[in-house]
């Protein structure tokens, strides 16, 4: 009876956190226009604001999932709740641009504790179905975080303020934390050789310079020694990687798992739904707060049929996967997405929010398909022993996704408004915060109309990055590639 309870108490502990980490995303996206207002942050500030956290989430998630394995799961996730609350905590004692961007860095410092070490702990304490109910629960969770955080933090940057959007990270923190310490189990690998320091180094090294590049290309020139360098030393860092993690014995990244198709397919999707979906909430919120001039609350409310669509979405497809094939699920879930990004592809300079009605709940139904499919993908296709480096490697995927998704995006959505529209004195970086009110008013119909098409075609690469997804996972995730894992 006590394993039993136990069990459900460690998807509580895992959800819960999960929770908090989505929340925090989602809340930050709201909060963007306020922060920006209040700190003088420029475009590429708010930029940072996703991608520090989402970098340092992602350089670090192999190296968590190997310091996991080594030391204990539930250890190293106790110690990213701690990290990420006190992170929090820093966030809302934020005083400048610069001060909050490190601060975010340290949450996803934590973030990356807790990212690599969930879907293993929940895989260790469940087994056959239940394992898929368990899933479906954080799939479900994940849609709650994301349908309530926008409301959430519109009411706090509204009726308190934007630093209480992070202070509300303390006392979910500690309830985790002190659920985890009294009801997890403890598990390990105790065959793993350590931390792979030069996969470390090569990787984070690696992606911190495409980033970096990305997000500076416009404002540098695409052809200036700078970018290049940086792109050059991208390239050579993550080719390092692969030739460093390749001849190790014991690497943070076991290339041997992409041997299975199914693992590699999930990898795909897991970055192509964070690259081509959730990267664009940064703009949505733009969008709709700084050029439709919504409130932060009324535009929480206005993402509520994507976010409720895929709450409800998420434990259908957890409860499919013992009956459907799951390249179809992955391929339904991606599918609708691209659809959905299409379906947005209806705003213009006199349009309303609702034009972006019909896309939200399509897209909304695919997150809720394909969220619980990655995740149980992820761990479902190696052995148990092994699941803490899956978990990490497939939400590594997913935030190297948003990070190279929010910058890519952000330099393709500068380049479209310049080369529609120009203003003396105004850098296109700040022609990219959607706000009207920087412009004389006889020049605001042209600019909305450039920023709408600039938007407008960044929906359909979006929905080019979606299709990929599907096509890939329809490919090659096969049924013969999952492990038993059964009772």
């Amino acid at each position: 009876m006590e394993q039993t309870q136990n069990k459900w108490w460690t998807l509580g502990a895992v959800c819960v956190a999960t929770f908090m980490l989505l929340i925090d995303i989602t809340i930050v996206n709201v909060a963007l226009p306020d922060i920006a207002k209040d700190l003088g942050s420029s475009f590429t500030d708010l930029q940072w604001v996703v991608d520090a956290y989402a970098l340092s989430l992602a350089s670090l998630l192999l190296t968590a999932g190997s310091l996991a394995d080594l030391f204990g799961r539930r250890r190293v996730f106790v110690l990213g709740l701690g990290l990420f609350t006190a992170a929090s905590l820093l966030c809302g004692l934020a005083t400048t641009p610069d001060f909050l961007n490190l601060a975010r860095a340290a949450q996803g410092i934590g973030g990356a504790a807790m990212f690599a070490t969930a879907l293993a702990l929940l895989a260790q304490a469940f087994v056959g179905r239940e394992r898929g109910t368990a899933f479906g629960v954080w799939g479900a969770t994940i849609g709650a975080a994301v349908a309530i955080g926008p409301l959430v933090g519109g009411f706090l940057v509204e009726h308190v303020s934007w630093q209480s959007i992070f202070l509300i990270n303390l006392p979910i923190g500690i309830a985790a934390i002190l659920v985890a310490l009294a009801k997890v189990s403890e598990s390990s690998d105790p065959e793993h050789g350590g931390v792979d320091w030069a996969g470390l180094v090569t990787f984070s090294g690696g992606l911190f310079l495409l980033v970096y590049a990305l997000v500076r290309g416009n404002a540098e020139g695409w052809t200036s020694g700078l970018i290049v360098g940086l792109l050059l030393g991208a390239a050579a860092l993550l080719t390092a990687f692969v030739v460093v993690e390749s001849r190790s014995s014991k690497p943070m990244l076991d290339l041997s798992l992409f041997r299975r198709p199914a693992f590699a397919g999930a990898a795909i999707v897991a970055f192509c739904l964070s690259a081509g979906m959730f990267a664009l909430f940064l703009y949505l919120t733009l969008y709709l707060q700084n050029t439709l001039s919504h409130s932060p609350l009324e535009t929480g409310v206005r993402f509520l049929p994507m976010t409720v669509v895929s709450f409800f979405a998420a434990p259908l497809a957890g409860r499919l996967q013992s009956r459907v094939p799951m390249r179809w699920l992955f391929f339904t879930g991606m599918t609708l997405v691209g659809v959905g990004l299409l379906l947005m592809r209806n705003v213009g300079p006199t349009t309303g929010w609702t034009a972006l009605l019909a896309g939200f709940i399509v897209a909304g139904a695919g997150i809720g398909i394909t969220n619980p499919s990655i995740a149980t993908t992820a761990v479902g296709v190696v052995e148990p022993r092994r699941s803490g480096m899956a978990s990490g490697i497939n939400n590594t995927f997913r935030q190297v996704g948003i990070a190279t998704g929010i910058a890519g995006l952000g330099a393709l959505f500068e380049h479209l408004i310049s080369s529609r529209f120009s203003a003396p004195g105004v850098p296109s970086q700040a022609l990219a915060s959607g706000d009207p009110e920087i412009l004389p008013p006889a020049l605001r119909p042209e600019y909305l109309a450039a920023y709408t098409g600039a938007l407008d075609e960044l929906f359909l690469i979006a929905a080019i990055v979606a299709f990929a997804g599907a096509i890939a996972a329809a490919i090659l995730v096969r049924p013969q590639d999952f492990v038993s894992h059964g009772e």
